[in-house]
């Protein structure tokens, strides 16, 4: 049972009020301390906004005031993310455990799943049958906090999704994801690199999602300090180019994917004609699509299998 620490509302409304003038100062959304009190002060966004909680006699934290302090020292000082000192992130309608072991996921991945639903189901003079895809095996590779692997759980109820990681300590946060949602039976887990642990589906694979690392090498260090110092290079760094993970992903995957499975990726800004092109060229695929983000930027492309 997790120990209650206690505080007056007035106490608490004078600490977010210095805490939001620190966060405009550092350049940071003021919305995140906020984010930290609904998390760890138990407040709805309602009472937060309205400032209602301010007349409260008493206010339970699950840690001291002063620790409090000291983790948003961090995230104003060492620009630690929000969500690492949490411990949780939003993504989709679920709430996700995510530790620095794992990238956090972003809402523009969101579109991913949208994408898969979206493919799944074939146009009407498709010859593919819709069950095809929705009751078959669904990869995400380099699943991380298992954002991806969840969304389609949740997508396509009927089929088994593997998701596949290189990180032990990333795996674990997924597994842990996973149980939470009461999704660990339709989730199997596995250590190792991109399709490799999967020689057992290949030729039977319905599609094949990734949010690899595509980030070129030098630009890694030069990213946001909340990236580029606390989330796992592992996750980011493409290579040279920033297209070594998407130059495997499109050369492997044909030998997994069943004819008509589907191979869909995030890119980075300006990658995604070229990985179009990279996907023309191999020969393996066609109905090659590519997909703006939330914000209108080509991000995301989707092909199937011949």
């Amino acid at each position: 049972m997790r120990q209650e620490f206690c505080v007056s509302g007035q106490t608490l409304w004078q600490w977010r009020t210095a805490a939001r003038q620190q966060a405009i100062t550092a350049n940071i959304s003021a919305e995140e301390v906020d984010w930290l009190l609904q998390d760890l002060a138990g407040l709805d966004r309602l009472s937060l906004r309205l400032e209602t909680f301010k007349d409260r006699a008493e206010i339970l934290l699950c840690l001291p005031l002063s620790e409090l302090t000291t983790l948003w020292e961090h995230r104003i000082q060492d620009r630690v993310p929000v969500q690492y000192l949490t411990g949780v992130a939003p993504w989709r309608e679920f709430l996700l455990n995510v530790s620095p072991a794992v990238l956090i996921p972003r809402p523009e991945t969101e579109c991913l799943i949208d994408l898969a639903i979206a493919a799944a189901t074939p146009p009407p003079d498709s010859p593919l049958p819709t069950s095809l895809l929705t009751h078959g095996h669904w990869a995400d590779l380099g699943t991380g906090s298992g954002a991806i692997a969840i969304g389609l759980a949740t997508a396509f109820p009927a089929a088994m999704v593997h998701a596949v990681d290189y990180s032990a300590a990333a795996l674990a946060i997924a597994q842990s994801n996973a149980q939470k949602l009461n999704l660990a039976d339709r989730i199997r887990f596995y250590e190792g690199s991109w399709l490799q642990p999967l020689a057992h589906l290949k030729g039977k694979l319905s599609g094949m999602v990734a949010n690899p690392p595509y980030i070129p090498s030098q630009m890694v260090p030069d990213l946001q300090p909340e990236v580029a110092r606390h989330e796992p290079h592992l996750a980011l760094d493409g290579g040279m180019d920033g297209f070594d993970c998407l130059r495997h992903l499109v050369a492997a995957a044909p030998d997994y994917l069943q004819p008509g499975g589907v191979w869909l990726v995030e890119t980075m800004t300006g990658q995604a004609i070229a990985v179009a092109a990279l996907l023309q060229q191999q020969g393996s695929y066609h109905q090659i699509q590519i997909y703006p983000d939330l914000a209108g930027i080509d991000r995301f492309v989707l092909a199937y299998r011949h």
